[in-house]
């Protein structure tokens, strides 16, 4: 199956205690996410805005300082809460479960042998979130029959059917703009639809063919420096129109129509498509530097890198591994291995887990600055579902879930000034540069919980993930099918299509047709 599902793996769903579950959650929530005075990496959440789990901050030291006293006061109430510790980099642990959610000021200062204050180590506003407490609303319609309404009202819309008779995008559409990633995702989608409503299989293989069709026939020449890459940007429109991308493309979303075309081998076993799948992995292993890194953005005609940013290389690591785990080429593998390698260093050692969208500007990007779960919960799922994961791999995938529950996850969001939640709960938010909760980044994060779930059986992260993609479920308009991009709480006009992302919309296809595999035994 183009999701790699596999039932067997499934021992079904457990039988959930919320109670105990809920409690077991609000205890763990008091341990910080890999904070810096650990030193294994530096503090990483400067630019953060909320957090579930107990934060702790870089705050400097004050002369002369023997302790520090901790103040943290409400901002819309009148909480105030307080301890002692010896360093102003201390965790919140010691107050964090006396703290409901809400908007707050946290004050440390420097007390000298008498307990007086001295001076101020820090101040820092955050959102002090909401916990998980189970259960959720649960499911409002089959997972499997939610999956087949979505795929059937995506290639029902019109810039969907549009390729039927026509060989290039149907530009009214403007996502097509970003041509790699939105086509990709379109052939993707009808992938599924092929596999799984039999009626539309032939209607939906045409349409993949077309649009594959076209990204082939838009890439780079064979002699290329980035030989057979199809375009990021196309047409001018949205950000392809931005100064920065002009003549530029995202160095590794090439990948997106490499994965895209290895889905349309599998439906139709056209060799044709694996082969230009392997013309990409040709390329990546001729730019790929020495310490097996790749730069964010290129020059499209000649590959060199746009800015020193490295990309965050999870979708290399899970490409070269389905080339080698599902067709058995082996030919690639030291591509493989320096990537993991990079990754692995890079994720323990600095725990940036930044950012790289094609829309958003990645000239001048502090470290840290644009953190993201996009980053940091697929690389969890790499490293959970490799063969045999080391206890190393196993931590350091837990990391990577927590860090993108407490930056991300939003299980309930604060009201607005009339009373009423603007976005749809629970959902995981893409970015710092786009606090928004997405249906990807609830994919992202929901299935890095069940793979942690399946290696180790801890039921909390399976309720967790269960509660996110139920949700998707709760966003369905089951009129239509369709699931939105975002959960943000939207005006009629708003909801048009138009808004939507298809790769966004076959992740949630995935996790849907995932959790429904997950089920099917206990129903």
């Amino acid at each position: 199956m183009l999701l790699s599902i596999s039932i067997a793996a499934y021992a079904g769903k457990p039988a959930l205690k919320y109670k105990k579950l809920n409690e077991r959650a609000l205890k763990e929530y008091s341990v910080p996410v890999r904070p810096g005075y650990e030193g294994r990496n530096p503090f990483w959440n400067a630019y953060s805005v909320k957090f579930i789990y107990s934060p702790a901050f870089d705050f400097e030291k004050v002369d002369g300082a023997l302790s520090y006293r901790f103040t943290l006061r409400q901002k819309e109430g009148k909480g105030v809460w307080s301890f002692n510790a010896s360093s102003p980099k201390s965790s919140l642990a010691k107050i964090w479960r006396e703290v409901p959610p809400g908007p707050v000021t946290l004050t440390v200062e420097g007390l000298d042998r008498d307990g007086r204050v001295i001076g101020k180590a820090g101040e820092r506003d955050f959102f002090r979130d909401y916990p998980f407490e189970g259960p959720f609303s649960g499911p409002t319609i089959d997972y499997k029959e939610s999956a087949i309404k979505v795929m059937r009202y995506t290639h029902e819309a019109p810039w969907v059917q549009y390729w039927l008779t026509h060989d290039e995008p149907d530009m009214s559409f403007k996502h097509y703009t970003y041509a790699c990633k939105t086509i990709s995702g379109l052939i993707n989608v009808e992938c599924l639809v092929a596999e799984n409503i039999p009626s539309l299989r032939e209607e939906a293989i045409k349409i993949a063919k077309k649009a594959a069709s076209f990204l082939i026939a838009n890439g780079q020449g064979p002699d290329k420096a980035l030989a057979y890459f199809p375009p990021t940007y196309y047409k001018g429109l949205i950000a392809s129109a931005k100064k920065e991308n002009q003549g530029r493309t995202m160095a590794l979303e090439a990948l997106a129509a490499a994965t895209a075309y290895l889905n349309l081998y599998d439906v139709t076993k056209e060799d044709m498509y694996l082969k230009q799948a392997l013309h990409i992995a040709d390329t990546y292993r001729k730019i790929q530097n020495e310490d097996g890194s790749f730069p964010v953005k290129v020059d499209y005609e000649t590959g060199e890198p746009y800015t020193g940013s490295h990309a965050m290389l999870h979708p290399v690591v899970r490409f070269y591994r389905r080339l080698e785990n599902k067709y058995g080429v082996k030919d690639y593998h030291d591509v493989l291995a320096r990537a993991e390698k990079w990754m692995n260093t890079f994720a323990e050692e600095k725990f940036d887990l930044e950012s790289q969208f094609e829309d958003v500007n990645i000239g001048g990007i502090k470290p840290y600055q644009n953190l993201t779960n996009c980053t940091a919960a697929p690389y969890a799922t790499y490293l959970l579902t490799g063969e045999n994961p080391s206890k190393e791999d196993i931590s350091l995938a837990l990391d990577l879930i927590r860090f993108s529950e407490d930056q991300f996850v939003h299980w309930d969001v604060w009201p607005d000034s009339c009373g009423v939640r603007p976005e749809v709960v629970p959902n995981v938010h893409e970015q710092y540069k786009y606090e928004m909760g997405t249906i990807s980044s609830v994919g992202n994060v929901a299935n890095a919980m069940l793979d942690y779930y399946l290696i180790t059986g801890d039921e909390l992260f399976y309720a967790k993930a269960k509660a996110l993609i139920d949700g998707l479920t709760v966003l369905q308009d089951l009129r239509t099918g369709r699931i939105p991009t975002t959960y943000k709480t939207r005006s009629i006009y708003k909801s048009d299509m138009m808004y939507d992302w298809i790769n966004c919309t076959y992740s949630a296809i995935g996790s849907l047709l995932r959790m429904d595999a997950m089920t099917r035994n206990n129903r």
